[in-house]
């Protein structure tokens, strides 16, 4: 079976980089449709715009793929990146105070961050970006799920403003905010997930993971 990692993408002639770039867009595109034909959209301007906006997506995900300095494998016929799963989830390791000390340091409007979700027995890491923060108080809030404090820990839903953090929290999940590192970054970039028996079925990231996926520093993880 070929190796399709990232590193080795730039030894492939001009027509097999092609060929590849088609077949990643065409990997995204199908998946994304099949993503949106099963979503509950009753206002169809909402759709217009996901629609409208694929196009660009689709083409930077493949092209920024190809390109990347990357650990990770590329399955090109599945849109995704690849990479060998863990036996456990990285998670469970990690540190409240390394992470305090983390994004102490380290925290930006834009950065992506990886979070620990778990749900009904199940459990992944998910990428998600910073939006606002607050130094002096020490927290930091992820477009999609919210409040953390920099020591990882989840704020209470009802103190958040974000309609789209409240709708993430409806369900009965435990969140913790992570302090990256290359084994949690692979995890969430491939989507490992596990549950009471060990490892289970990776899980498609969204368009948007994908996109936060490829803003990943591997040298610092910034």
């Amino acid at each position: 079976m070929p190796n399709f990692s990232s590193k080795q993408i730039d030894i492939f002639s001009d027509s097999s980089h092609k060929l590849h770039y088609a077949e990643l867009c065409t990997a995204l595109y199908e998946r994304e449709l099949t993503r949106l034909s099963t979503q509950a959209i009753s206002n169809v301007s909402v759709l217009q715009r996901k629609l409208g906006g694929l196009k660009h997506h689709v083409k930077r995900i493949a092209d920024t793929m190809l390109q990347k300095n990357s650990p990770l494998e590329i399955d090109i016929h599945n849109g995704s990146w690849r990479a060998k799963q863990a036996n456990q989830c990285p998670a469970k390791r990690n540190d409240p105070d390394k992470c305090l000390a983390w994004y102490a340091s380290y925290t930006l409007i834009g950065h992506t961050v990886p979070i620990h979700v778990q749900e009904l027995g199940e459990e992944c890491i998910e990428l998600d970006s910073i939006d606002r923060f607050d130094q002096q108080e020490g927290r930091l809030h992820a477009n999609k799920y919210g409040w953390f404090t920099y020591q990882g820990d989840s704020v209470k839903p009802e103190i958040d403003s974000s309609p789209i953090a409240n709708q993430a929290l409806k369900a009965t999940v435990n969140l913790q905010l992570l302090k990256p590192n290359k084994a949690i970054l692979t995890a969430a970039s491939c989507g490992h997930c596990w549950d009471h028996k060990g490892k289970s079925q990776p899980r498609t990231l969204t368009l948007r993971e994908m996109l936060l996926s490829l803003s990943v520093n591997w040298k610092t993880f910034r």
